[in-house]
């Protein structure tokens, strides 16, 4: 059998990485094309060269199950496929190959090239060693027999994808709750992820996509805004420079006018769309003003044909509410992101605010953090308590509380319904915080949830868009409607028109309860910058 998992260490990273030294060829059938991206951007943060053909220089292959293999290795040879390279990730370091070698002759490997045949050692010789010529398959150590569906599981969730079913644990790269007693709140207590680190080695084209981003949600244009959104996303985790838009055609979210952008960009190193925007007085200026916090596309448009221009010309404008007036003060430090670590001991300074206010109190810190972005534009604070009663009228407390340590400094929106009831019982704060000792404003967000509909809200306010769309969809092609306040069977509308919610949501008690019930692949916080 395998060897125990250790306990987790942080990865190394760059080329000295665990999987340096190693070339790796990945069979992608059965992978799905996001899946398949992540094994690729992590393989080469820490050090494997990645391979588009299998050859001689190949000294690791890599398959999401044994039914992929099965089409290039003769069954018989293999046991159920799984194991290593999810070891590796889940230890932090790589495990001994030692337990996972498979011995196959190369006459029944179809996808070799004959003239490439490899020398394979007998494990019992000198020459059996990491070095060695032989092509080496990794084969699970669980011997147990699966039922078809069980199987079916593990090719979709499973398999080789690195750490999807594991729950690691290293205080430099993650960051956890307090922990929850009952076994059903597990989910709750021990949130974790890992640091989302892309290669990015597309800066030039993600960078524009990301003004178009900001350009196309300023005009009120969500489906295109959109559109950027999900290519950058994909264009982001690419573990190769783009030098032509053949190299992406068949990548998601990569349509034919998005491949022709790229294709500019690639050429030229600029897009004529974002130079026809940047020089529009009019989309220039609703843009600025739509990155004022509370502004939306209405009322930059209005602001804009009352002959404002500027956002010092805003300043005299009587109409502005007090959170847009707020939005306009601190534009600049709400515009500034913040550094992960900082995101990481504020989580931790509000855990134990909250702990000391009521103990076992869950707070945890979602949106880009969770996900683990190297920055996050603002803090979103998702809160419950296991007991299902005792948040109740615990978020004017702890306002309270924090306004007093200086941590929250301005009110954005403030609405409490857990002690009436209404609107799902859930609690909202959004406002300003300064990190201590500093007087630099953030956005931050509180949601204080229900036990029993904390994991819909944790899933939506970890995001991201692309998946809460996603997910969205799935539920309504399944007959209902999913929000941040549950999953709720749907009524039938009239027309084309959607059908509104039921009034009672599904008791679902965890993240991976409502992913497994709309039949959708489990992600893992880190795994869901899609």
């Amino acid at each position: 059998m395998a060897p125990k998992r250790t306990k987790r260490k942080s990865p190394s990273l760059g080329p000295q990485g665990m999987f340096a030294g190693m070339t790796v060829f990945l069979i992608e059938d059965g992978v799905q094309s996001v899946r398949l991206q992540i094994w690729k951007q992590k393989l080469v943060q820490m050090g494997a060269k990645v391979e588009t053909q299998l050859s001689e220089k190949v000294s690791h292959v890599f398959a999401i199950s044994s039914d992929a293999l099965f089409h290039h290795v003769d069954g018989d040879r293999l046991a159920r496929f799984k194991g290593w390279l999810e070891e590796s990730l889940a230890a932090g370091e790589k495990v001994s190959e030692d337990f996972y070698i498979l011995k196959v002759d190369p006459e029944g490997f179809d996808i070799f090239d004959k003239s490439l045949k490899p020398k394979l050692a007998n494990r019992n010789s000198s020459s059996y060693d990491e070095h060695s010529h032989c092509k080496r398959m990794k084969s699970s150590h669980e011997e147990t027999k699966q039922t078809n569906e069980e199987k079916k599981g593990d090719i979709e969730t499973n398999s080789v994808s690195w750490a999807s079913n594991t729950e690691p644990h290293s205080p430099s790269s993650l960051t956890s709750s307090p922990e929850i007693s009952s076994t059903q709140d597990k989910d709750v207590g021990m949130q974790t992820s890992f640091q989302y680190s892309p290669p990015d080695l597309n800066k030039g084209i993600t960078e524009i996509f990301g003004k178009l981003v900001n350009i196309y949600r300023a005009l009120g244009d969500d489906r295109r805004s959109f559109s950027y959104y999900k290519a950058i996303a994909v264009v982001e985790k690419l573990p190769f420079k783009v030098e032509s838009a053949d190299q992406v055609k068949d990548l998601p979210g990569i349509g034919k006018s998005m491949q022709d952008h790229i294709q500019e960009i690639v050429t030229t190193g600029k897009l004529s769309k974002l130079q026809h925007f940047e020089t529009d007085e009019k989309v220039k200026t609703i843009t600025l003003f739509g990155e004022v916090w509370g502004i939306g596309p209405a009322t930059a448009l209005k602001l804009y044909e009352k002959g404002h221009r500027t956002l010092d010309d805003l300043k005299n404008e009587d109409s502005l509410t007090n959170a847009q007036v707020i939005g306009l003060k601190y534009f600049d430090d709400i515009k500034t992101r913040i550094p992960r670590h900082e995101a990481q001991e504020m989580e931790l300074v509000l855990q134990k605010v909250a702990e000391d206010i009521i103990p076992g109190m869950v707070v945890v810190c979602g949106g880009s953090y969770r996900r683990g972005k190297a920055s996050c534009g603002d803090l979103d604070i998702v809160i419950t308590h296991p007991d299902g009663k005792s948040h109740k009228g615990f978020l004017q407390n702890y306002v309270k509380r924090l306004k007093e340590m200086k941590l929250l400094r301005e009110d954005l929106i403030f609405s409490t319904h857990s002690e009436e009831g209404t609107d799902s019982g859930v609690d909202t704060y959004f406002g300003l915080c300064t990190y201590p000792g500093r007087e630099l404003r953030h956005r931050i967000d509180f949601k204080v949830y229900p036990r029993d509909i904390y994991a819909f809200g944790l899933i939506a306010w970890t995001g991201d868009d692309v998946l809460n769309r996603r997910l969205r969809l799935l539920a309504e092609s399944k007959g209902y409607r999913l929000d941040d306040t549950g999953l709720f069977p749907a009524t039938h509308g009239s027309g084309s028109k959607r059908g509104s919610r039921g009034t009672a949501s599904l008791k679902l008690e965890t993240e991976k309860e409502v992913f497994d019930f709309l039949g959708f692949p489990w992600l893992e916080p880190y795994e869901r910058n899609l």
